[in-house]
């Protein structure tokens, strides 16, 4: 079938879902490194009203959108529901998630073999992010932010300024 769908010109499709409040370097290595492997990668963004995001769903789009913006293979959308039910309805082959250690495995392999209960005709791929970013977490950033640490050259430029921003007060752009 996935020869079938490479054939018509639909080419092979991977999603990487995740919140990415914020986007991390972390989470751009792997974006980039996944369009080189898929023909094409949406950045799907999470809508999970449970959470209590930093960024709201508009400027986590707009500045995943930014930092993509010259990477045609890379598309960002949102998504909110069950994975597998977006990954279908895109007609995606694969889920991309990232693993940065140990700690991600067991949560990430219960959900990748749900995801295969729910739909077996959906692959999971697991990424390791470049040993640069294994320690880098978006939770990590905005504590380590928070407290006036340097997130410099852990989360791409754009990010960096909308915190400051956040910081400020400031709505983005002013």
């Amino acid at each position: 079938m996935a020869s079938e769908a490479r054939a018509a010109g639909a080419g092979r499709l991977a999603i990487y879902p995740g919140s990415f409040d914020p986007l991390t370097n972390g989470h751009v290595d792997i974006i980039s490194r996944g369009a080189r492997l898929f023909d094409r990668i949406i950045v799907a963004v999470l809508v999970n009203a449970e959470k209590n995001p930093l960024f709201t769903m508009e400027e986590r789009l707009e500045i995943a959108r930014e930092v993509f913006r010259d990477q045609p293979h890379v598309e960002v959308d949102t998504f909110e529901g069950l994975l597998v039910d977006y990954v279908a309805r895109r007609k995606a082959q694969v889920i991309v998630r990232g693993l940065r250690a140990i700690s991600d495995f067991e949560f990430e392999f219960q959900m990748a073999l749900m995801n295969r209960r729910l739909n077996s005709g959906i692959e999971t791929v697991f990424m390791m992010p470049a040993e640069q970013y294994t320690y880098i977490s978006s939770r990590l950033i905005k504590e380590v932010f928070a407290l006036g640490g340097q997130v410099s050259g852990l989360v791409p430029d754009t990010v960096e300024a909308r915190l400051r921003e956040k910081q400020a007060g400031l709505a983005p752009g002013r």
